[in-house]
């Protein structure tokens, strides 16, 4: 059976993508920042089917310097999926350069760190699936989250360059755009008709890794047409809009 390598294992989005992917009896690998939580998802991952899990030294994203250690420490692996982000108080930070650095390395810096050395080991053995959950936030800038978006609009025209360069190397590189998620992350936001389920969304990353089909992945996929409609917007009409 294949090995999944899950990087940020413990958000609610990739829990629900493990646990599918542990049913399906695959190996699994994870990383995360709090060993206690790693622990207990093992467990559950075991008991769902998985064939193997195999809990790594606890990952911090801002800490680069670690990242070689822990790929090695991974072992060999088909699949990776990169799932772990922060979702700042756009207020907040708006005169805080550190703060906003400090994110920036989180959602942007250790992403394209971790993909680059993920997809130069998958281009070296020519094959391999690597998977980052970006966001829809990040296809155009909004006054509400552009910190994050930007952020997250970097890792979607990263991932673009890298699938460009890979295509003829049988490395598969796919970008996930989720839209809202009711997870922890979202718990402060007012949850509309466009919110959808963790298991949800887990449901549909777990169909673009096994699946093989499609470069882009909207999670789910109305926020296709959505995006559609909003990224039309001249912006002359966008700037004046309050999203």
């Amino acid at each position: 059976m294949p090995t999944t390598l899950i990087l940020g294992a413990t958000s609610a989005m990739a829990e629900q993508t493990a646990r599918l992917l542990a049913a399906d009896g695959d190996k699994l690998v994870l990383a995360a920042r709090d060993p206690q939580a790693l622990e207990i998802l093992a467990a559950d991952l075991k008991v769902r089917g998985a064939t193997d899990v195999h809990v790594l030294t606890p990952f911090d994203a801002t800490q680069s310097g670690s990242f070689e250690d822990l790929l090695n420490e991974a072992g060999d692996f088909d699949r990776a999926l990169i799932a772990y982000g922060s979702l700042p108080d756009q207020e907040a930070l708006k005169n805080d350069p550190a703060g906003i650095r400090r994110e920036m390395c989180i959602n942007f810096g250790s992403v394209i760190d971790l993909s680059s050395r993920i997809a130069s080991r998958f281009e070296s053995k020519g094959q391999g699936t690597l998977a980052v959950i970006s966001s829809v936030a990040g296809l155009r800038g909004r006054q509400s989250n552009y910190i994050y978006g930007s952020a997250k609009g970097g890792v979607i025209l990263f991932l673009q360059g890298l699938r460009n360069r890979l295509q003829d190397h049988g490395v598969r590189v796919i970008t996930l755009l989720p839209g809202f998620v009711d997870t922890p992350m979202t718990a402060e936001m007012k949850k509309g008709p466009l919110f959808v389920s963790s298991a949800k969304a887990g449901t549909c990353i777990h169909k673009a890794l096994t699946r093989g089909k499609g470069d882009v992945v909207y999670v789910p996929g109305f926020w296709r047409f959505i995006m559609w409609i909003i990224r039309a917007l001249p912006e002359p009409i966008f700037k004046r809009l309050k999203l």
